[in-house]
């Protein structure tokens, strides 16, 4: 009688191949941001200074009430094109080149007393990487997803920007995404790894883990670097605004000046509920996406 070998889900070869990763990744990102784009949104429109009342909202639960009652539930997904176009390339790069690195730097050696620094390693190198493929759609989403946004497509937004603003307005945010993203992800791998060690030391197939580690290291990531991301919004935003202090603010530092200034130390934490909301489920739709994908591609 043949006996056939049942091949573990977490069994198989930590180095699956960069085209492997970089498939896995592609779904898992496009999954992970169109799943929860309307909270992302919601996190958009709080955390910018807006000058109408009408675009002020005490919390998530009632900018989704006004919003959708006000500009129709589609408002919510203005600007997801964008984010879909930009996901599938910008996740690709990121989760092949963190196994890359994580390979070389020896992260997937069982035992290694160096794994927590390959891991934040791979994971800061992957986002250097994607971010600069990302961040010119996410300026484009994010200038979708403002109160009363006179664009509904990608391209249009991207001419309008590009004509008006230049090719530096797409990354203007660039060194502020990078300040943000590189500790995000070296904490949110870091945590995501070792809790998906400690929740399942066997190496079966175990979604509940990849839910689990992957929600909890999103949620931690996110609300660390929350005060960035307000900073990131305002950069992205700028030539929305008829703030003429905001519409001439250059970076980092000018925007942290301007949030301290108007609204104090609460200022930092500008929709962290939304962000925290947003980043526990994608993150772990994003893993268990992740996982599942990179296993069936090599199966």
């Amino acid at each position: 009688m043949e006996v056939i070998e049942e091949i573990e889900y977490e069994g198989l070869s930590p180095n699956a191949g960069l085209g492997v990763n970089m498939a896995a990744g592609a779904l898992a990102g496009i999954t992970e941001h169109a799943v929860m784009f309307p909270v992302d949104s919601i996190k958009t429109r709080m955390q910018v200074f807006a000058t109408s009342p009408a675009a002020v909202y005490t919390g998530v639960g009632n900018a989704f009430t006004r919003i959708s009652s006000t500009e129709g539930m589609r408002a919510l997904w203005r600007g997801v094109s964008s984010v879909i176009m930009g996901a599938g390339p910008a996740h690709a790069v990121h989760f092949g080149a963190y196994e890359l690195v994580k390979e070389a730097a020896g992260g997937n050696v069982e035992g290694a007393s160096n794994q927590w620094i390959a891991t934040s390693l791979a994971g800061a190198s992957a986002t250097i990487a994607s971010d600069a493929l990302m961040n010119p759609f996410d300026v484009i989403k994010q200038r979708m997803q403002l109160h009363k946004s006179e664009f509904r497509s990608a391209v249009v937004c991207a001419r309008t920007v590009y004509r008006n603003e230049g090719l530096g307005a797409f990354y203007v945010s660039y060194p502020t995404t990078l300040t943000m993203t590189v500790p995000f992800t070296a904490v949110q791998f870091t945590v995501y790894e070792q809790l998906k060690s400690l929740l399942n030391p066997s190496g079966v197939y175990s979604p509940a883990t990849h839910i689990v580690a992957g929600g909890l290291a999103g949620a931690v990531a996110g609300a660390v670097t929350t005060p960035l991301d307000v900073a990131k919004t305002i950069l992205q935003t700028r030539g929305t605004s008829h703030d003429p202090e905001i519409r001439h603010c250059r970076g980092l530092a000018d925007a942290f000046r301007i949030i301290w200034q108007r609204d104090g130390l609460k200022g930092f934490s500008r929709g962290l509920a939304p962000r925290v909301l947003t980043f526990m489920p994608s993150n772990a739709l994003c893993w268990l996406s992740y996982e599942f994908f990179k296993a069936a591609i090599r199966d």
